[in-house]
């Protein structure tokens, strides 16, 4: 056995991890708020922005600064350059598709769990990829029961982030947030570099790779700078209520625009002379009789009144009509003999 030293420069090395892993977990739960307020493409690229912040620099960059610190007596440690940029690639995918399946899962139960798991496998995958790219002359073996332990802590952090992200909004919460965030993969890490068991060869030899300061120093000063910049970008874009002010001072533009360019209608004519309402005919129920509709009353011309002393006049015999008692058709009297009666 060989002494394994975790902390070669003292507290240096995990409080820097610590603050990397915190700074990349705030920038990337300020990535999602901004893109939980967005639609469309803008949404994905925040997103997008998010998964490399914290799969980038909240995962990976605090994994390799508290590598930095890692030593093994009796051996050189050099790193294979494939794996280790396989690694960041692989911490940056998992958290960015952890993210997708609970923005577009609308924050159900199923998609948190499942995006948890997904990622928290990825990132302890990462870990122990990251440390399989490690050469070194000696032989290296693991501890299962704390390879578990550090693997479900893995999954408990991701789930947690991932929750984090849905319903962590405000400045401060984030901070908050964040600081719980960075004690988890900070915990999950040095819990998977405890379980590494080192044993020296006896008989060292070359080691392959690179070194840690000439490839591991300038790959996370480019993944940090990238951070900065979205940092940059996050600040310098509006938050999430100015984006619903936004959003809600386009639509009543929209509707005073629409409302201008519509044709005002004008009011109909009254007619002069309106027509009554027709009444329309009442149907009689079940076993009542129909009414009798009534037959409207003509009114008769007003005949003339006779004037009082006035003479009344002839009435005029009717052209074609019979005018004597013969022709009217009554029987003609005999003529009688008008004699006296006597007394």
């Amino acid at each position: 056995m060989s002494a394994v030293n975790h902390f070669t420069y003292g507290p240096l090395t995990p409080l820097l991890a610590y603050v990397m892993s915190c700074i990349g977990s705030m920038l990337g739960l300020r990535l999602t708020a901004q893109a939980h307020a967005s639609r469309g493409a803008s949404r994905i690229r925040w997103l997008i922005g998010a998964a490399i912040s914290i799969g980038g620099t909240g995962i990976w960059v605090m994994h390799f600064v508290g590598m930095m610190g890692f030593q093994v007596e009796g051996t050189q440690i050099k790193y294979d350059v494939p794996l280790t940029v396989a690694s960041a690639i692989v911490a940056i995918v998992v958290v960015g598709t952890g993210l997708f399946l609970v923005s577009y899962g609308g924050g159900r139960l199923l998609a948190l769990l499942g995006g948890g798991l997904l990622t928290g496998l990825g990132v302890a995958s990462m870990h122990y990829l990251g440390m399989y790219a490690m050469n070194m002359s000696a032989h290296v073996s693991y501890d299962r029961k704390v390879v578990a332990a550090s693997v479900a802590i893995a999954v408990i952090a991701a789930t947690v982030a991932l929750w984090f992200t849905m319903r962590v909004k405000r400045p401060i919460w984030i901070a908050g947030a964040a600081l719980v965030m960075g004690v988890a993969v900070s915990g999950m890490h040095y819990t998977g570099m405890y379980a590494m068991l080192v044993t020296v060869d006896a008989e060292p030899s070359a080691v392959p790779g690179a070194d840690a300061l000439d490839f591991l120093v300038p790959l996370m000063t480019v993944i940090s700078l990238i951070t900065l910049t979205m940092l940059l970008m996050v600040i310098l874009s509006p938050s999430e209520e100015e984006l619903h002010e936004d959003a809600e001072l386009v639509a009543r533009l929209e509707l005073r625009r629409r409302a201008s360019q519509q044709p005002q209608p004008y009011p109909a004519p009254t007619p002069l002379h309106p027509r009554p309402a027709q009444q329309q005919p009442v149907q009689p129920r079940h076993g009542q009789q129909q009414p009798v509709q009534q037959r409207p009353v003509q009114p008769q011309p007003a005949r003339p009144q006779p004037v009082f002393g006035a003479p009344v006049p002839e009435p005029q015999p009717i052209l074609g009509a019979p005018t004597s008692p013969q022709q009217q058709g009554f029987p003609q009297e005999s003529p009688r003999s008008k004699t006296p009666r006597r007394r």
